[in-house]
């Protein structure tokens, strides 16, 4: 059995037998290297997910919604490895609709899900394309399905986002939305896997127009709603957006904000705009600031930081959602 190990011969004339341990500590360091490649596969594929949440994490709220594009990610990544196994995989329909008021978050999640598919390789290219009912509908009988197929178009390999997109189904019948519709839902059959399609708008609306059109309702399995932002959630916004501008809210003024949005929020629940109201807030207060500070020639860096009660103009004109 010796005979069978590798020897070599010495300077002094003995013989040095090599044990076969040596080929055992190879073998050791090779599984461990395999071990070590496929354990940096997977954090490298996990990657995507990893940096979606990071920028999840950005996003105050929405607890629900983030939960959900965990699930999504999970979904296609379990579905990836069934069908390198063998197994098989449903079918991933990816279009969504976003139910919520306007300054929730829908346009930047949506962007989001673009980079996310983009990453997975889902999506070629993860662009968004936003669009509108004008985008859509055009003023003659084939001038909207021309329209349309040119938007999604410019969307392969990406997402389209419609908002508002109940107002495609508001003209009834003899509208030309309803052409547009027609022709989204035939190019999300022709075309499902080159791009995906994203509606949003007001939950009761959005609700309404799937009652309308009952087929479409099959077509999106995936709804995400997206609430209205609590008092607290509104001012850790405020906070995240003066200190992202180096400013900061006096005492003073932080208490007249809460009252104010606590107000509006009571008043206005179908019409207020969310993250988009209080960014108006925020720019318009850093504007009279910067005026107050130029009439009264006050430049020191507490002036300059400092944002005061006097500086906010918390009028009607912030209640409308544009």
């Amino acid at each position: 059995m010796l005979l069978e190990r590798p020897i070599t011969l010495k300077n002094n004339g003995q013989i040095n037998i090599v044990l076969n341990n040596e080929s055992k500590k190879e073998k050791k360091i090779s599984t461990t290297i395999v071990s070590s490649s496929i354990k940096k596969e997977e954090s490298i594929q996990h990657e995507a997910l990893k940096e979606i949440e990071k920028e999840l994490s950005t996003l105050v709220g929405l607890e629900e919604m983030k939960k959900t594009i965990r699930e999504i990610y999970a979904w296609l990544y379990v579905n990836k490895k069934r069908e390198e196994e063998g197994l098989k995989t449903g079918k991933q329909v990816l279009h969504m609709m976003f139910k919520g008021n306007p300054g929730t978050g829908k346009t930047t999640v949506a962007r989001l899900l673009g980079k996310l598919f983009f990453n997975m390789n889902v999506l070629s290219k993860g662009h968004l394309i936003e669009a509108e009912r004008a985008d859509l509908v055009g003023e003659y009988i084939g001038h909207t399905a021309q329209k349309t197929r040119d938007l999604i178009k410019k969307a392969l390999g990406g997402i389209l986002f419609i908002d508002e997109a109940y107002s495609l189904a508001r003209g009834g019948e003899k509208d030309f939305g309803k052409e547009a519709i027609d022709t989204l839902v035939k190019h999300m059959e022709d075309k499902g896997n080159e791009f995906v399609l994203i509606l949003a708008g007001y939950s009761r609306e959005m609700d309404q127009f799937l009652s309308l059109n009952p087929g479409l309702q099959s077509r999106f399995p995936l709804v995400i709603d997206f609430p209205d932002y609590t008092v607290n959630q509104l001012m850790e916004i405020s906070g995240l957006m003066l200190k992202e501008r180096e400013y900061a809210l006096s005492k003073e003024a932080e208490w007249k904000l809460r009252d104010h949005l606590t107000m509006v929020k009571n008043q206005m629940p179908f019409t207020f705009s969310n993250g988009r109201y209080i960014r108006n807030i925020i720019e318009k207060g850093i504007r009279t600031q910067a005026m107050r500070l130029l009439m009264n020639e006050s430049y020191r860096r507490e002036d300059l930081l400092v944002i005061k009660s006097i500086d906010l103009i918390l009028g009607d004109s912030f209640g409308k959602s544009n």
